[in-house]
């Protein structure tokens, strides 16, 4: 009786608790979501133009002049690249006419299903 009465006195506590850890574990992995997208939208542009112009600088190159990271495929260009790994795939593939022939072979003796195997001599 005692110990039913301590558990309906801490159900408040912990229905409050179990939503600040539910609300602190979605929030972390939201935040989490927007930092990898965050590194992957900026700091890595970044970094891939940083090493284009430097590779241009030690060629000799006008940085200026060096396609940056973001100019570097339009949409077109994406789609004839994945029209032509299309075509290229669909090509290995061998085209077969889809109609199965079945030969049936009728053999007079099988020792597998001959009866006299099945019986116990005495």
């Amino acid at each position: 009786m005692r110990l039913q009465i301590l558990l309906s006195a801490a159900e408040p506590v912990i229905d409050s608790l179990t939503w600040t850890i539910v609300m602190v574990g979605v929030g972390i992995v939201f935040l989490s979501l927007i930092l990898v997208y965050l590194f992957f939208r900026y700091v890595l542009t970044f970094i891939m133009n940083f090493r284009l112009k430097s590779f241009a600088r030690k060629r000799g190159i006008d940085p200026a002049e060096v396609v940056t990271a973001k100019k570097m495929h339009s949409g077109e260009v994406n789609a004839a690249i994945a029209m032509a790994l299309y075509s290229y795939m669909s090509e290995l593939h061998d085209v077969e006419s889809g109609v199965i022939t079945i030969k049936r072979v009728s053999k007079n003796y099988s020792p597998w299903s001959s009866k006299l195997y099945n019986m116990k001599n005495l």
